[in-house]
């Protein structure tokens, strides 16, 4: 293995733990087990579904006096990222007297687990849960084991378990990490630009090889331009969720990565009557809290994305570039009639979301350019929005088909219609076919036979995995039926 030339600096339990020569797509989770010798945390499915490998990432807040914690699937989670921040396992619940933390004692009391496998995972993300909601509702808890799988206990007697910690507490719920402040402090990364003695400015990479190779983690715009410039193709990596697969799957090493998850301007959000502007490294969940009050539809699709470790790292930015067909976010933001902001080299351009893709996992985006933020509509006043996915699993699954529509009523028939849809398509697209046989029609005036006809020529008729056609073709009829509040034509 190649020596890095670089220190990644992350704080455990009151101690600054400082990683060299390890490779820059060590994972959070290997690092933990074979380094740090800390195996309470699992591998199970090295994909982020299970949740075995749940851990919490620890970032000091804007005014430097508490932590932040956010539950991550550290199998998927590349250690360099964590340069800054702090960690916190299922040791770290102990305290200081060896006694049990709550959360622990509960699953205990309850019989939370059997062959306790999967325990460490469902501890901390309960664990997790409760630095921000001491007495979370049954709802609330089950949200937030969405991404944790048990096969032998059930799942009951762990929310029970979860309620009865509740009842200990907000302070002894809470994580002791008054010795991690100081330290958070002390390796706090620096946010003011390097520059050299001609004037040149620098970006120092987290890790860099013998052999060449880095990963990269600039603090602003500027950086992040000169980052790209001196490593021409890089890699971009935002919430891991994607790459962390490649890693893990495909044994994925890219030459360069540039983490944008640290670039200040990238993790803004905007908001002004008319719209929300998103910087690209936002994640889910963030986006999920502020479009709720306004499109709660869309906020819900993203609910189902997946589980609370994974929105907490992946970005709406990420799942747009990505292009998968099946991908949630893009129809609803078609819909809305989202527009995305790209940058290459310091200068930026706006593309409508609906003409960003050119075919399957194709893009509009240019070599090294890259998705600033996406600017989100707000709703107006007498508009609709409706959205819905449909999966195999209600919960942590892929789509067979999303589809969303957005327009308003004027003297009862429809106007402004846009449609868009993924899984019937090779790309998540808007069907301007559908939109035409809607516009200027009464909602109860529309058949289900009108609607048949234009998906049978709209959508190419090809079997997948997670559906045939003909099944597909009959979901996307009754949603666009079920969208302009004609159900009854959906139930002939």
């Amino acid at each position: 293995m190649s020596q890095a030339t670089n220190t990644v600096r992350v704080v455990i339990d009151g101690r600054i733990i400082e990683a060299q020569g390890l490779r820059r797509t060590t994972t959070v989770l290997d690092f933990l087990r074979e380094h740090q010798h800390r195996s309470g945390t699992k591998e199970g499915c090295a994909e982020g579904d299970c949740g075995a490998c749940t851990v919490l990432v620890g970032t000091l807040n804007t005014a430097g006096d508490a932590v932040d914690y956010i539950a991550v699937n550290s199998c998927m989670q590349l250690l360099p990222t964590l340069d800054g921040k702090s960690l916190k396992t299922v040791e770290s619940l102990k305290r200081a007297d060896g006694s049990l933390h709550p959360v622990q004692q509960a699953l205990v009391g309850c019989h939370g687990t059997q062959c306790g496998f999967c325990t460490p995972g469902f501890a901390m993300s309960l664990a997790g849960l409760m630095q921000v909601l001491p007495t979370p509702s049954r709802q609330q808890v089950n949200d937030a084991l969405q991404g944790n799988l048990c096969r032998c206990t059930g799942y009951r007697p762990i929310v029970d378990a979860a309620l009865e910690a509740s009842a200990a507490g907000a302070a002894a719920l809470k994580l002791d990490d008054s010795a991690d402040l100081p330290l958070l402090r002390q390796i706090r990364r620096d946010a003011a630009p390097t520059y050299s003695l001609d004037g040149e400015l620098l970006v120092q990479p987290v890790v860099r090889t013998r052999k060449g190779s880095s990963f990269t983690s600039p603090a602003n715009l500027a950086e992040l331009d000169k980052a790209l410039q001196d490593a021409p193709g890089a890699t971009l990596l935002a919430g891991s969720t994607e790459i962390g697969l490649q890693v893990n799957k495909q044994f994925h090493r890219p030459e360069h990565i540039v983490y944008l998850g640290n670039v200040a301007e990238l993790q803004r959000v905007q908001t002004t009557p008319a719209a929300w502007r998103v910087g690209a490294s936002v994640s889910l969940e963030r986006v999920l809290t502020l479009v709720h009050a306004d499109w709660p539809d869309f906020a819900e699709v993203l609910r189902r994305f997946g589980s609370p470790p994974i929105r907490s790292t992946a970005t709406l930015a990420g799942n747009i570039a990505n292009g998968s067909p099946i991908g949630d976010s893009m129809p609803c933001l078609m819909a809305l009639g989202a527009t995305l902001v790209l940058r290459r080299a310091g200068r930026t351009r706006r593309v409508a979301m609906d003409a960003f893709y050119t075919g399957m996992k194709a893009h509009v985006l240019q070599a090294d350019e890259l998705i600033e933020a996406v600017e989100i509509p707000r709703r107006q006043a007498g508009e609709v929005f409706v959205a819905h996915k449909v999966s195999k699993r209600f919960d942590q699954d892929i789509s067979a088909i999303c589809a969303a529509a957005r327009y308003t009523l004027q003297d009862g028939r429809l106007r402004g219609l846009r449609l868009a849809v993924n899984g019937v398509t090779p790309f998540p697209q808007r069907v301007p076919a559908l939109e035409s046989l809607l516009e200027g029609r009464a909602p109860d005036s529309i058949t289900a036979a009108e609607v048949d006809a234009v998906v049978a020529t709209a959508f190419p008729a090809r079997d997948g995995l997670r559906g045939t056609w003909a099944y597909r073709s009959l979901v996307a009829r009754n949603l666009v039926l079920r969208f302009i509040g004609n159900e009854e034509a959906a139930l002939a």
